[in-house]
C-alpha cells in the first residue's frame, strides 16, 4: 500500500514538474513572438509563468535553454502549418503565408541579432536547413524530372522565392496584403516551374 501511495505521489509530482516546464517554455515563446530576444528577461518569463526565477533557471539553465524550448515549439507549429500535398501550389503557398503571418516578424528579429548573439546561430541554421528540406518535399514532383544541375538551381530559386525575407519585402516593406503576397509568390513559382526544365 505504501509503495502504491509513493508511486502515485511521484507520478503527480512528475506531472506537475512537466506542466511547470511547459508553462515556462510557452511563456518564453510568447515573449519571443513579440519581443527582441535580447530584451526578454528571466524575470519577465518567471512572472508570465507564475513561478520564481530560480525555478526557471533550475528547469532551463537560462535563456539558452529557454531558446531551445521555444525553437521546439516553433518547429512543431511550422510543420503543422505548412503541411500540404506535394505539388498543390495554392495550398503550399497559402500555408506558407499563414506560417509567416504568425512567425515571420519574430524570425526576422532573430536573424537581425544573429551576429550579435551567437546562441541564435545554430537554431537559425536549423531553420534554414528545414526550410530547404520543406521546399524539396513540397515541389518534389517538379524537381524529380530535372537533371542534377537544373534540380539544384531550381531548388535554390524556390528557396529564395519562399524565404522569410521575400515575405518581409512584400508584406512589410512594400505594404502588400497577405493575399497579394500569396498571389505574387504563386506567380513567381508558377513561372519558374513551367519554364524549360533543363534551361541553363
Amino acid at each position: 500500500m505504501k509503495t502504491a501511495t509513493r508511486s502515485y505521489h511521484q507520478s503527480v509530482r512528475a506531472e506537475s514538474t512537466e506542466a511547470t516546464g511547459r508553462r515556462i517554455a510557452e511563456a518564453f515563446h510568447a515573449r519571443l513572438m513579440k519581443q527582441w530576444f535580447d530584451e526578454i528577461t528571466l524575470d519577465q518569463v518567471a512572472e508570465d509563468a507564475e513561478v520564481t526565477v530560480q525555478t526557471v533557471v533550475r528547469r532551463f539553465g537560462g535563456k539558452q535553454g529557454l531558446l531551445e524550448s521555444a525553437v521546439a515549439i516553433i518547429a512543431e507549429q511550422v510543420r503543422a502549418q505548412r503541411a500540404a500535398p506535394p505539388g498543390d501550389l495554392p495550398r503550399i503557398v497559402d500555408n506558407l503565408i499563414g506560417d509567416y503571418e504568425r512567425t515571420g516578424d519574430a524570425v526576422i528579429r532573430m536573424l537581425a541579432l544573429e551576429q550579435r548573439h551567437p546562441a541564435l546561430e545554430p537554431f537559425l541554421n536549423l531553420g534554414r536547413k528545414e526550410h530547404r528540406q520543406w521546399v524539396s518535399e513540397a515541389f518534389a514532383d517538379q524537381l524529380r524530372s530535372l537533371d542534377a544541375p537544373a534540380r539544384q538551381r531550381t531548388l535554390d530559386q524556390l528557396v529564395i522565392i519562399t524565404d522569410v525575407y521575400t515575405w518581409q519585402l512584400l508584406r512589410r516593406d512594400m505594404k502588400r496584403s497577405a493575399r497579394e503576397t500569396a498571389v505574387t509568390l504563386k506567380n513567381l513559382i508558377q513561372a519558374l516551374i513551367t519554364q524549360t526544365p533543363n534551361q541553363p
